[in-house]
């Protein structure tokens, strides 16, 4: 009974299944898949054999259309010749720099060379030479008075020699344009102090200062483009000049030698001492 049993039920399954796979592929249940046209290969290997259009004909394009030309490129063809320039709502192109334009920067640059001293153009100024000092250790061989450094103008022409100047010039450059950026631009420095022919901190009897000897320089302040003056006296108390002025003073120490700062004694509560007097021990900042 049971093989008789299953031959009914395959039977039965066999008329269900068989219409379906009869159907054409368009009525069919099951997906079919889709035909890919393909050359013959005899055909594309036989066509460089054969001359004219016919052989070009039988091999499929292998390469994307050209991309359209587009409207701005025409438009620029057709720019007018004898028009120089053009606003900037119909120029396609930048306009051109005006030669008036040119001559001013090229006239800057030449009076930054013609005022530059120590060999540097971020360095405007005068050589000054030889300056003799009142006392036999004082005096500084080759001056030169700094008007501006990096770009940022000093609130008066100071005396100095070259090592010292370069450095201020890095210290600037590197570190108080860069603190100030978003709060300025800082555009001078104030300046308390420059060469002088004097002991430290003017004390009766001590060794003359690295003022005396032209390598130092005090700064009492900040000045930003709008007029804002950031002072060292009331910034270092106060946030946020507190935390810039921090950053700026730790910032001179490696370009000079000695930095001196409110934290230091009474004699800086106003200003930042600057020297380039180098020790074997490195940098002293305090």
């Amino acid at each position: 009974m049971r093989p008789i049993r299953a031959c009914i039920a395959a039977s039965l399954l066999l008329a269900i299944v068989s219409p379906v796979w009869a159907t054409p592929p368009e009525n069919s249940l099951v997906p079919q898949e889709r035909p890919i046209p393909v050359t013959p290969v005899a055909a594309i290997v036989a066509a460089p054999f054969r001359d004219g259009a016919e052989a070009r004909a039988d091999i499929p394009a292998m390469r994307p259309a050209q991309r359209p030309v587009s409207p701005q490129v025409l438009a620029a063809a057709s720019r007018p010749v004898a028009l120089a320039f053009m606003g900037p709502d119909t120029s396609l192109m930048p306009n051109l720099r005006p030669k008036s334009l040119e001559q001013q920067v090229l006239f800057k640059k030449r009076k930054l060379r013609k005022n530059a001293v120590c060999g540097d153009i971020a360095i405007q100024g005068k050589a000054v030479g030889r300056v003799p000092g009142k006392i036999k250790a004082c005096g500084i061989k080759d001056a030169v008075q700094v008007t501006s450094v990096s770009g940022v103008a000093l609130s008066r022409p100071s005396t100095m020699d070259c090592g010292t100047a370069i450095a201020l010039s890095k210290w600037v450059d590197k570190t108080v344009k860069p603190t100030f950026k978003r709060r300025g631009p800082v555009v001078q420095l104030q300046v308390a102090a420059h060469y002088a022919c004097r002991t430290r901190n003017n004390r009766k009897g001590a060794r003359i200062s690295e003022h005396g000897k032209g390598r130092a320089i005090d700064i009492s302040g900040f000045k930003m483009a709008d007029g804002e003056v950031v002072t060292v006296l009331n910034g270092w108390r106060k946030n946020p000049s507190k935390k810039q002025l921090v950053k700026i003073w730790r910032g001179a120490c490696g370009p000079f030698g000695t930095v001196l700062g409110p934290n230091s004694d009474r004699y800086h509560q106003d200003h930042f001492h600057l020297d380039t007097a180098r020790y074997r021990s490195g940098p002293y900042c305090r």
